[in-house]
């Protein structure tokens, strides 16, 4: 189903929906990030998703990664929480979503990669590579709030933070 990110855009859709959803950056030892190429979108994203009524936040982002990436993973922190609403998600069916995003860093623990109907491509990027991808910037500002080592975990009202 394929969706569009409006960003601060007066254009945009109203929305319909309010989603809780998590999402984790994943780093291998050499530093690169575990990044999927969205089947709905072109763009690439953290691997997350929406959580389900028997899910627990931190489990639903352990979920989403397997779902989306085949790995394995354990949370080992959070990067922050993204609640911006000038960001809106329109889905084809109809859906408009605000999404509450919390994002956690996560280490593999098992599984190996492979692709899911949700994805075209998956790979780890080198930090030095990101800025070469068709990426939105909520994404971009999640990956850079990880890679600023923060000392404590964002808390992005507005994502330009």
């Amino acid at each position: 189903m394929p969706r569009t990110e409006y960003y601060d855009d007066p254009n945009a859709p109203e929305p319909n929906s309010l989603v809780v959803a998590a999402s984790a950056v994943v780093a291998d030892d050499a530093g690169r990030i575990l990044l999927q190429r969205r089947r709905d979108s072109g763009l690439w994203a953290l691997p997350g998703g929406g959580m389900e009524m028997t899910d627990s936040l931190p489990g639903a982002a352990v979920r989403e990664v397997k779902e989306e990436t085949g790995f394995d993973v354990e949370i080992t922190g959070l990067v922050g929480t993204y609640t911006d609403p000038r960001h809106v998600i329109a889905y084809s069916d109809g859906e408009v979503r605000r999404q509450f995003n919390v994002c956690f860093t996560a280490r593999i623990t098992g599984g190996r990669l492979a692709i899911s109907d949700e994805s075209t491509e998956l790979r780890f990027v080198p930090p030095g590579e990101l800025a070469d991808l068709p990426m939105h910037h909520t994404q971009r500002l999640r990956i850079q709030h990880f890679l600023d080592h923060r000392e404590r975990p964002t808390s992005a009202d507005a994502e330009g933070s």
